[in-house]
C-alpha cells in the first residue's frame, strides 16, 4: 500500500477555500512545518448591530452635547438675567441718590469759588500795598502812573549802561506784571478796553527799553577811545546783566588784520570782511534773554456775561408754540432781560473764563427728575452741566479748543504756535562810530551830532557794479552761544527777523553749523538781523506717562515722564515749583529748581527754559492727541484734585482706547510714601457715571466689567470714597482749597488725560 502524502495548498487553493463557510484558512510554510492561523469574518447582522450601536451612541452624545448646551444657555441666560437685575439694581440704586450726591459734590466745589475770591481780593490787597508803600514806582495797570513814567524816562538823557542796566530790571517787572495781569486775571473781570490798554502799554514798555539801551550804547561809543584794547589798539567791551548781555567792538585803529573778534572767555564773536575793516563802525551783539519782537498773543475775548434764568412755571398762554420754538432753538441768545422757560429744568450756575450764570439746585426738583424718567428727554441738552454742577471755571469752549490753526505757506516762515524762539533774541547791529573825545589842554572837546546812533547799512543800498568775483561786500560771519539755563533737547534752528512782515524766517543763512558740546552756533549773513533760536513747541509731547502723589496734607508731586526727559512738579498751598528734572551736568537752572512761584509764574518760567509742557488750544493740531471731551476732562480734574491729598492717580493704557466720552485712570489711597504695582485700581467715568473696573494693566483686553463688590456713582468722588479709609476722609475733608484749585490748575494746564 502506497504511503499517504500530504498536500500543500497554494495560494489559488486558498482563494477557493476562503469562500468556504464564511471562514479563512491560512496556511504558512515554514521549514519545520506549516502554521495555521484562525480568524472569523464579521457577519453582515453583526456589522449592521455594530453600526447600529454606533449609531445610538453618537445619538446619544449629541443630545447629551444638546442638553449641555441648553443647560448652558439656559444658566448663562440665568447669569445674564441675574447680572441685569443686578445692573438695573446699581442703575436704580445710583439715580436714588444721584441728587443728594450732585448737591454734596457742588458744595465741595465751592472752593474753587472760595479759591477765585481769596486770589482777588489778593490782587485787591496788592494794589493797595503798593499805593501805601508810596515807592515812586508806577501802578502799571493805571494808564497815568504808567504814561508818566515813560515819559519821565524818556526825558533823562545821556545815562550811562549802569544807569540802564538798574532802570531795565524796573521795566522788565513793570511787563512782567501786565503780562501776569492778563494771564491772572478772569476775562469776565477784564474790559476790551483794558485790555488794550494794558497790551499797548507793554508795546510802549518794550520800545522804551530798547530805546534806553541804544542811549546808553551811543554814550558808551562816544567814550571808546578811552576803553580801547591795548593788544588791537580797538575797543572790546562785555557788559551783562541779570536779563541782557552787551558785546560792542569799535573799530579805532581800520586795521585789516584785526577783523576776527571773540569777546572774551565766551564763545560769541564776529569775523568783519574786509570792506567793513576801514570804515567808521561798531559792531554790536545785544543779546536779551526775554523776546520783545514775535506779536503778543492774541488773547481770546469771550462774550459778554449771559445769565439764563430758568423757571418751572408752565408757560403762559400768551406766549404763542413759535416763541417756545425759538426759545429753545437758540437758548444761548438769553440775555438779563430774556427768561428762558422751560418746564422741570432744575436751576444751575456755570462759572467759566467766559460767563457766569447764576446756578440754584432745587432739591425736590431734582427729586423729581429721577423719579419721572420720562422727563429727562426734555433736559438733555443741560446733562453734562448737570453732572459737572459748574465745572467749566478753567476750560475754554470746546470751539475754542479746536480751532484749526491758519495754515502758512511760505516754508521758510516760523509758524509761532508750533515754535518758539528760545534762549532770548540776540540783536546784530553794524553802527557808525561816533566822534570821540578829544583833548585839548585841560578840555575835552566833542563833536556834538543829531539823530541818536546811526545804522551802518551793509551791503549799502547803491553798490558799485562790481562782479561776482570781485564784490567786496562778502558774508559777515557770525558765533553765538547758547545759554546754559536754557535746555535744548533737539538741535534748534536759526532764525533771523523780518521787520517788514514781522515775522522770523529760517532762509538767508550761509554755512550753518553746530556744536552742541561747546554750545555754539555759526553761521555767516549778508546782512544783519536780530537772531533766535527756535525749538518745536511739543517736542516733550505726548506724555510716556504721569502720576499725581500726594506727599502730606495739601502737598503733593505731579511727576511726568516725556521721551527726553523725567519732570517733578512740586505743589503745596497755592505755588508751585519743579523739584526736579533728569538733566546733564552741563545745564545751570538754579534761576527755577527749587523756587516756589504761582502756577502762571512757573508755566512762563518752565517754558523759557525748554520744559514746555504745557498744551495751548492749538496743540492738538501738531501731537497725536487721546481725544477726550473736554467738559469730561475738567470735570475730572476737579474732582481729582478734591482728593489729591490722599490719592494717587496714574496713567492707564486702557485710556488711549476707551473712546473720548470714556476717561480711564488709576488710583490709589497712599498710605506710605509710594504705591505698589499691585495696589493700583482702575476708574472709569463718563461724565453722569463713575465706575472701579475689574481690569489691570496686564489684561489682554480692554473690558467695562465693575469691579467685585463695587456700585456706581454718579460723580468720580463718591466713586473714590467708598475705598477711602477713615482718616483718609478726615484729610480730604481739611484740605485747603487753595491746594485743591492748584492741583486742578496744574493738571488743567498739562491736560495728562488728554496728552498721554
Amino acid at each position: 500500500m502506497a504511503p499517504k502524502t500530504k498536500k500543500v495548498l497554494g495560494l489559488s487553493g486558498l482563494s477557493r477555500i476562503t469562500g468556504l463557510g464564511g471562514c479563512c484558512l491560512s496556511g504558512v510554510v515554514t521549514k519545520g512545518g506549516t502554521h495555521t492561523e484562525k480568524k472569523k469574518k464579521i457577519s453582515k447582522m453583526e456589522r449592521l448591530r455594530l453600526l447600529q450601536e454606533e449609531e445610538e451612541k453618537k445619538l446619544k452624545e449629541e443630545e447629551e452635547a444638546r442638553l449641555k448646551a441648553e443647560q448652558e444657555a439656559a444658566e448663562k441666560f440665568h447669569k445674564q438675567q441675574i447680572e441685569k437685575l443686578k445692573w438695573e439694581a446699581l442703575i436704580e440704586k445710583d439715580q436714588q441718590r444721584r441728587t443728594e450726591e450732585l448737591e454734596e459734590l457742588y458744595l465741595l466745589e465751592s472752593c474753587f469759588a472760595e479759591a477765585e475770591k481769596w486770589k482777588k481780593e489778593l490782587r485787591v490787597l496788592s494794589k493797595w500795598k503798593h499805593y501805601i508803600e508810596c515807592d515812586g514806582t508806577p501802578d502799571p495797570c493805571i494808564a497815568q502812573e504808567i504814561n508818566t513814567f515813560i515819559s519821565l524816562l524818556k526825558e533823562k538823557r545821556n545815562e550811562d549802561m549802569n544807569a540802564v542796566m538798574k532802570a531795565s530790571k524796573l521795566i522788565l517787572s513793570l511787563i512782567e506784571k501786565l503780562e501776569l495781569t492778563l494771564l491772572d486775571t478772569p476775562m469776565h473781570e477784564l474790559t476790551d478796553e483794558q485790555v488794550a490798554q494794558y497790551q499797548g502799554s507793554i508795546l510802549e514798555l518794550q520800545e522804551l527799553l530798547q530805546f534806553k539801551f541804544d542811549e546808553a550804547t551811543e554814550a558808551l561809543l562816544k567814550e571808546a577811545s578811552s576803553l580801547v584794547d591795548t593788544d588791537s589798539g580797538n575797543m572790546e567791551k562785555t557788559i551783562k546783566g541779570e536779563d541782557i548781555t552787551l558785546y560792542v567792538w569799535a573799530n579805532l585803529k581800520k586795521n585789516p588784520k584785526y577783523r576776527r573778534i571773540k569777546f572774551g572767555d565766551s564763545q560769541v564773536g564776529f569775523e568783519i570782511p574786509k570792506a567793513l575793516a576801514s570804515n567808521d563802525i561798531a559792531f554790536r551783539i545785544f543779546h536779551t534773554n526775554y523776546d520783545h519782537l514775535s506779536p503778543l498773543p492774541v488773547i481770546p475775548r469771550p462774550e459778554k456775561p449771559k445769565f439764563v434764568e430758568i423757571t418751572t412755571e408752565e408757560t403762559s398762554e400768551e406766549e404763542t408754540p413759535e416763541d417756545i420754538e425759538i426759545t429753545q432753538a437758540a437758548p444761548e441768545e438769553a440775555t438779563e432781560e430774556h427768561k428762558v422757560e422751560t418746564p422741570l429744568v432744575p436751576e444751575l450756575e456755570i462759572k467759566t473764563e467766559e460767563s457766569l450764570i447764576t446756578i440754584k439746585k432745587s432739591t425736590s426738583l431734582m427729586k423729581e427728575e429721577a423719579e419721572v424718567k420720562k422727563e429727562e428727554s426734555d433736559i438733555s441738552s443741560l446733562k453734562s452741566e448737570s453732572v459737572l454742577s459748574g465745572l467749566m471755571t478753567t476750560i475754554p469752549e470746546k470751539s475754542v479748543l479746536y480751532t484749526v490753526t491758519e495754515t502758512i505757506d511760505d516754508e521758510d516762515v516760523i509758524d509761532l504756535k508750533g515754535f518758539t524762539p528760545l534762549g532770548g533774541i540776540y540783536y546784530l547791529n553794524i553802527l557808525h562810530l561816533p566822534p570821540q573825545c578829544k583833548q585839548a589842554k585841560s578840555w575835552t572837546i566833542v563833536e556834538l551830532i543829531s539823530g541818536g546812533l546811526k545804522t551802518f547799512a551793509y551791503p549799502p543800498d547803491t553798490r558799485d557794479d562790481f562782479s561776482e568775483l570781485e564784490n567786496p561786500y562778502q558774508p559777515i560771519e557770525i558765533s553765538i552761544e547758547l545759554n546754559r539755563n536754557v535746555v535744548f533737547f533737539e538741535k534748534p534752528m536759526v532764525a533771523r527777523w523780518e521787520s517788514e512782515g514781522k515775522v522770523w524766517r529760517t532762509d538767508g543763512f550761509i554755512g550753518l553749523s553746530y556744536d552742541m558740546q561747546e554750545r555754539t552756533v555759526t553761521f555767516s549773513l549778508e546782512a544783519v538781523y536780530p537772531i533766535t533760536l527756535i525749538q518745536d513747541n511739543h517736542i516733550h509731547m505726548p506724555y510716556e506717562s504721569w502720576e499725581l502723589r500726594p506727599v502730606d496734607l495739601n502737598e503733593a508731586v505731579l511727576n511726568i515722564t516725556t521721551t527726553f526727559t523725567d519732570i517733578d512738579i512740586q505743589i503745596k498751598d497755592n505755588q508751585c515749583m519743579l523739584a526736579a528734572v533728569e538733566l546733564g551736568d552741563e545745564y545751570e537752572l538754579s534761576h527755577l529748581l527749587g523756587k516756589w512761584m504761582t502756577i502762571t509764574s512757573l508755566i512762563i518760567a518752565m517754558k523759557n527754559t525748554g520744559l514746555n509742557i504745557f498744551p495751548s488750544e492749538c496743540s492738538h493740531t501738531y501731537v497725536a492727541v487721546n481725544n477726550k471731551n473736554p467738559f469730561i476732562e475738567v470735570g475730572c480734574y476737579r474732582q481729582m484734585a478734591l482728593v489729591a491729598s490722599v490719592f494717587a492717580f496714574s496713567w492707564s493704557k486702557w485710556n488711549k482706547i476707551s473712546g473720548p466720552e470714556k476717561i480711564v485712570f488709576k488710583a490709589s489711597e497712599v498710605k506710605k510714601k509710594y504705591v505698589k504695582d499691585d495696589e493700583w485700581s482702575h476708574y472709569m467715568f463718563n461724565g453722569e457715571r463713575a465706575q472701579k473696573l475689574k481690569i489691570t494693566e496686564l489684561s489682554e483686553e480692554f473690558s467695562e466689567e465693575l469691579e467685585d463688590d463695587s456700585e456706581f456713582h454718579s460723580t468720580l468722588y463718591h466713586m473714590i470714597k467708598d475705598f477711602t479709609s477713615e482718616t483718609g476722609m478726615e484729610k480730604i475733608q481739611t484740605t485747603n482749597h487753595l491746594f485743591i484749585d492748584s492741583v486742578c490748575k496744574l493738571l488743567h494746564s498739562t491736560r495728562v488725560l488728554t496728552y498721554s
